[in-house]
């Protein structure tokens, strides 16, 4: 069978990345997260740490066009001379080429990083948004990196606002939790984490993407 990508946008705390690897690894299928990252890095040759900074958020409140090097040429083979002044576009860019080559050569499942919105369009592509009540992800988030309510709480809201403006930036103007981008949205609490990756292998089969 043809490839087929399953695209991730998760809010923190919902488990959305769990959900990816479990449908991946069930499916047999590498699942792309922060592999993305060294991939850009290979493909630029700048340093994976430039990627990690603007890892779905952006470094200044103007985004990537107030950068000062917007005009960087974006040749495949581009290293910089000034790492931190390679501007977010730019890095966007080879994360974005990295996305549209996995998606030529492998079917796999791709979490964040625009996903969805670079490879709009395909009908191979399935795009899954995974959400949660607060309390729910409050809880999980602190049982899982061991941190108090209030850290919890202010982890959750800058991560999320780092995602969501982020993706108005690079999709220009549309907003992250739109229903409309996505195939499935799917509340992770209600559902739970393997019924979500139940539900979305169902659907991967109604699409005819899978057996």
């Amino acid at each position: 069978m043809r490839n087929y990508v399953v695209t991730f946008a998760r809010g923190f705390g919902t488990g959305g990345k769990v959900i990816a690897s479990k449908l991946a690894a069930e499916l047999g299928i590498h699942c792309y997260e922060n592999r993305i990252l060294t991939l850009a890095s290979q493909l630029s040759g700048l340093d994976e740490n430039v990627f990690k900074e603007v890892d779905e958020k952006l470094r200044s409140s103007g985004g990537g066009f107030a950068s000062l090097m917007k005009g960087l040429p974006r040749a495949r083979k581009y290293i910089a001379r000034n790492e931190k002044l390679v501007s977010d576009d730019t890095l966007f860019e080879y994360q974005k080429q990295i996305i549209l080559d996995l998606a030529e050569t492998e079917s796999c499942v791709i979490v964040g990083k625009c996903a969805d919105y670079i490879l709009q369009g395909r009908d191979n592509v399935v795009s899954v948004y995974i959400e949660a009540p607060r309390d729910f992800c409050i809880k999980r988030t602190m049982e899982n990196m061991g941190i108090t309510e209030d850290v919890a709480q202010a982890t959750i809201r800058q991560t999320d606002k780092f995602r969501a403006d982020y993706y108005e930036y690079y999709t220009h103007g549309n907003y992250w939790t739109n229903p409309i981008n996505y195939d499935m949205t799917l509340n992770s609490e209600k559902v739970g984490i393997d019924n979500c990756v139940a539900l979305i292998k169902d659907y991967l089969k109604i699409k005819g993407l899978i057996d």
